[in-house]
């Protein structure tokens, strides 16, 4: 570890190749941090890093999927001997598990008719991923001084606002994977922020919205920066900031 580094924050983004964690870990780099872009393959995650080099930031790839145990604790050994600590994780990584379809199109997800091998691999990634890279990660958050987590999750993981026939998502089709993969992420938000919360360890879930990404073909009608700053937005709260919430650009949104 160098000196330098004590004095530096660092950020740790997972799935930051592309799309929102891409966005969200330029954004992090403009405000000075030395951000981490965790990604499966590694070429591609030192692309990303190389892109947010040549803009003027400090980025460095990081070979990291979530669903592997050896690279999630490779990754916090690699961070520990670089930096020493953590000051924010950004559990951005997810799969839909439906390709590259939208969840409005998901017709593999009904839940009568679901494949649970799929249902198990959306899990994998988005709730049990997200234990084990935060758990990873924690000891180096511990020795940060204003350490900030941030799930990402969508406004369809909200059960008050899906249960609407009349709202806004009543249109959407049901599902068994990937909504509630999301709703889960919710609730071990909270989880989280009641454990870490004496600590000083700030854990929000956002709703980045219906960002325009690979994983709906682009049909999104949010642009990925603007999803992203929600990201941002919570990565970089002040110590009176909030714990245990759910926040979209528009504020608060519903459990």
């Amino acid at each position: 570890m160098n000196e330098q580094s004590t004095h530096q924050r660092v950020a740790l983004v997972t799935g930051a190749n592309k799309g929102i964690g891409r966005s969200a870990a330029e954004q992090l780099a403009e405000l000075g941090m030395t951000v981490l872009v965790g990604a499966r393959n590694p070429v591609r995650g030192e692309e990303a890093a190389a892109a947010v080099r040549a803009a003027g930031g400090d980025a460095h790839a990081v070979t990291l999927d979530v669903t592997d145990p050896a690279t999630v604790k490779a990754a916090a050994t690699q961070i520990d001997e670089h930096y020493g600590h953590l000051d924010v994780l950004v559990n951005n990584a997810g799969i839909t598990g439906s390709g590259q379809v939208s969840p409005q199109d998901a017709h593999d997800q009904i839940p009568s008719s679901v494949d649970l091998d799929m249902v198990r691999a959306v899990f994998e990634t988005n709730v049990f991923g997200v234990i084990a890279v935060t758990n990873a990660m924690l000891p180096l958050l511990r020795r940060s001084q204003s350490p900030r987590i941030v799930n990402v999750a969508s406004h369809a993981a909200s059960v008050s606002l899906m249960s609407d026939p009349d709202g806004p998502f009543g249109a959407l089709l049901p599902s068994a994977a990937y909504t509630p993969s999301k709703s889960a992420l919710l609730a071990l938000t909270v989880q989280y922020a009641n454990e870490l919360r004496k600590e000083g360890i700030l854990v929000n879930a956002v709703a980045p919205g219906f960002v325009a990404t690979d994983s709906n073909n682009h049909t999104g009608f949010v642009p990925v920066e603007q999803g992203a700053a929600v990201l941002v937005r919570l990565a970089t709260i002040g110590s009176d900031g909030p714990t245990a919430g759910f926040f979209g650009e528009e504020g608060p949104v519903p459990w």
